[in-house]
């Protein structure tokens, strides 16, 4: 059994922070055993990072086979991701979690949506809405806890030309995140249109990814709820690629390049109204896995402090998934700077040491 010893600044959350700790049985400990280190690791060492927005299994042309999706998540793993919050995948992902090399990933089971209104194979499609809330309760029976909605995309067949619109009425809405909560689950929405928020939010959604179109009326009410936001700025910087390849829909283009254009003042709008802000990188698709420590300097050139993005990346994240950090007998899950990312978040791209459930896997 090899016993590890942590000594510079080990960061448990924004009120504790001590300069030594051990890794015993691969738990971590604050006091000091009997026996003698094998291996001293020196730096600032942070709870394992989280990916809150990351879609292991996924590729741009749909659901992967399992040793690319196995690849993606140690990609992640080697930047120092060792818990994902899966934000829907078409491939049956349980199997990671007997992986003890790979990173924990709490699954939202498939997307959901409306035929010809998301990506294609991206989603498990609903031809009758209705069957929304039966689905939701599936997926939440297949997932860890969560379940994904895709809330809005363009619609081609509108009178006035293809823009975005919602998927699904407030109706639907409503029973959809009544069944996923009367059956222990969470529920999260994909979102870029203004339209689609005030529906999600009537509805008693738990969480917002994207919410690029929330007009000023909305980010605060997302505040007052209490509701956090991914904010997925990796993915909103292609929304002007997307709106060039979107020439045929000029009104759908015109949207998308206004919400990349204000991309920065949107995250800082939200922030400053108290919306908590996740960090999640949209990995999987068209974005490549590993990218937390780029997702969070854009959060920073957005306005958010470094010391903010690196607590949303870390211990607060875990609060918020249910899943314990740097706190005595848990599981070590854990990442080792030279230099501190609260200060500087470039630091985040260059993890010195990563151990996952008490072993040193860099």
């Amino acid at each position: 059994m090899t016993v590890l010893h942590l000594v510079g600044r080990i960061v448990a959350d924004e009120q504790h922070e001590v300069g030594e700790a051990w890794v015993l049985g691969g738990r971590l400990t604050y006091d000091r055993p009997s026996v003698e280190p094998d291996v001293t690791v020196s730096g600032v060492v942070l709870p394992g990072l989280v990916d809150v927005h990351c879609h292991v299994g996924l590729s741009a042309a749909g659901a992967t086979h399992v040793p690319t999706a196995r690849a993606q998540a140690l990609a992640d793993r080697d930047s120092g991701v060792l818990l994902i919050r899966d934000a829907g995948s078409p491939l049956d992902t349980s199997w990671v979690a007997d992986e003890a090399d790979l990173p924990r990933l709490v699954r939202a089971g498939h997307h959901l949506a409306r035929p010809r209104r998301y990506l294609r194979d991206y989603a498990r499609e609903l031809a009758d809405p209705d069957e929304l809330p039966g689905a939701v309760a599936q997926e939440a029976a297949r997932g860890d806890g969560w379940v994904k909605l895709v809330g809005d995309w363009i619609d081609r067949d509108l009178a006035a030309g293809g823009d975005l619109a919602p998927l699904w009425t407030p109706r639907q809405l409503a029973d959809a995140v009544a069944a996923a909560h009367d059956a222990g689950a969470r529920v999260t929405a994909h979102t870029f249109a203004t339209e689609t928020l005030d529906d999600l939010l009537a509805a008693g959604i738990d969480c917002l990814e994207h919410a690029t179109g929330a007009d000023p009326t909305q980010i605060e009410a997302i505040a007052a709820a209490g509701i956090p936001v991914t904010a997925t700025l990796l993915q909103v910087a292609q929304f002007g690629a997307i709106a060039a390849a979107g020439t045929r829909f000029p009104a759908f283009a015109a949207r998308m390049r206004a919400m990349h254009a204000r991309r920065y003042e949107q995250v800082r709008d939200l922030y400053d109204a108290g919306v908590q802000i996740l960090v999640g990188t949209d990995a999987g698709g068209t974005i490549g896995h590993g990218r937390l420590a780029d997702e969070a300097a854009e959060l920073v050139a957005a306005g958010i402090p470094a010391a903010q993005v690196v607590a949303a990346a870390s211990w607060r994240a875990r609060g918020w998934l249910g899943v314990p950090g740097l706190v005595e007998g848990a599981s070590a899950d854990l990442v080792v700077y030279a230099s501190d990312p609260r200060v500087d978040i470039g630091a985040l791209a260059a993890p010195a040491a990563i151990v996952l459930r008490g072993v040193r896997v860099r």
